[in-house]
């Protein structure tokens, strides 16, 4: 089951592009932290959806907000992938499908590949609460950020 606004954020640490590991408790009390979920790199909606948050990065950054981009790929891949796309996102490896799981943002089966993550978007405030939550069955469908932002400027 997807989480819901007012849960708590299920704490993880994940692998970024450089191995090095990323927890989502380092932000506590710091930043809030948009959480966004995509099925498979190197694929045209991923890429596109990665390739404008990064252009847009500022806005999130003046928002008060740390933007981490998670998919089931390995940090190999996800590397070869930011560094052909110019994605400047942080992109952290589920690659054990643990973390989506927790999070309710997993297909069962996507054409034929068990446990990819679903595009989801989630906010989750300095303390750690889940304050927006998107999750879509349908892997072209992309969150709406109008609502991520909005969700930022309640929350300072």
């Amino acid at each position: 089951m997807a989480l819901k606004v007012g849960d708590t954020a299920p704490a993880f640490t994940l692998p970024n592009t450089k191995r090095e590991q990323v927890s989502l408790e380092s932000f506590r009390g710091k930043s809030n932290v948009v959480v966004l979920f995509v099925p498979l790199a190197f694929t045209g909606v991923c890429t596109a959806e990665f390739c404008e948050i990064s252009a847009g990065l500022g806005t999130y950054q003046n928002l008060n907000a740390e933007v981490l981009g998670i998919s089931v790929d390995s940090p190999f891949s996800l590397g070869a992938w930011a560094e052909k796309e110019k994605i400047t996102i942080p992109l952290l490896s589920d690659f054990n499908k643990e973390v989506s799981a927790a999070y309710g943002a997993q297909y069962e089966d996507l054409i034929g590949l068990k446990g990819v993550a679903k595009r989801s978007a989630f906010v989750i405030d300095k303390g750690g609460v889940v304050r927006f939550a998107s999750v879509s069955d349908d892997a072209k469908v992309l969150p709406d950020f109008a609502a991520v932002k909005a969700c930022l400027e309640s929350l300072n």
